[in-house]
């Protein structure tokens, strides 16, 4: 599913050069949960920019579903991001006047997908994350944990070859963030590619194999 291979990423800055990636190399195979984890300024959220086709390297390699990811533009990367990856962000990242259902319906409405069909998807994946009772109502109605189960469902919404969650669990206190984890290893279990960003040796641990990132270097993989 992913193959990132000699990945170098190096922001130059008047005389100063800062290498936030050095030769990273790793594969990731289809229906595998894995977890990126580092410390602050390791580069797991530089990692996280590229592997979303959010930036891309400086040097090196990233293939995503038999795509270069390395050789796209920006159209190119725009269109990967929305077919290809679902996004679950720290921060919910929902739009606060709408409803749940509306959140959900949105990437598809940008991808051209008839109504009809966008509104039973959207309700397939709230079913799915347990708001089936909560559709209608706008994020400033729902709880964090609730929040982020919206997020999730629209990361699902196109059928992405992976999702890719970061700090999914930072917001948002323990039992709900355990709720969160329950429904990553279900969506694990029903055959998804996920790849979690975290900090958290514990949220870490829910993930079946864990790639540890220092100092812009894969130390265990």
């Amino acid at each position: 599913m992913i193959t990132v291979s000699h990945l170098s990423k190096i922001y130059k800055n008047a005389d100063t050069e800062t290498v936030a990636l050095d030769d990273v190399s790793f594969e990731i195979k289809k229906g595998e949960f894995v977890a990126i984890m580092g410390p602050s300024g390791s580069g797991k959220s530089t990692l996280m920019h590229i592997l979303g086709a959010l930036d891309s390297p400086t040097k090196g390699k990233y293939i995503l579903d038999g795509y270069d990811i390395s050789k796209l533009n920006d159209d190119e990367l725009a269109d990967i991001r929305n077919r290809k990856i679902g996004f679950i962000f720290q921060a919910y990242n929902l739009l606060p006047r709408i409803s749940a259902l509306k959140n959900v319906m949105l990437p598809m409405s940008y991808a051209g997908i008839a109504k009809e069909e966008r509104i039973e998807k959207a309700k397939k994946y709230l079913k799915m994350v347990g708001l089936e009772n909560r559709m209608n109502h706008t994020s400033s109605q729902l709880s964090g944990g609730q929040q982020q189960r919206v997020a999730i469902a629209r990361g699902l919404a196109m059928n992405p070859s992976i999702l890719l969650a970061d700090e999914p669990t930072g917001n948002l206190a323990s039992v709900q963030g355990q709720e969160i984890m329950e429904i990553f290893e279900k969506l694990h279990k029903q055959g998804h590619t996920i790849i979690m960003i975290t900090h958290e040796p514990e949220i870490a641990k829910h993930a079946k194999r864990i790639i540890k990132i220092l100092d812009g270097k894969i130390v265990k993989n």
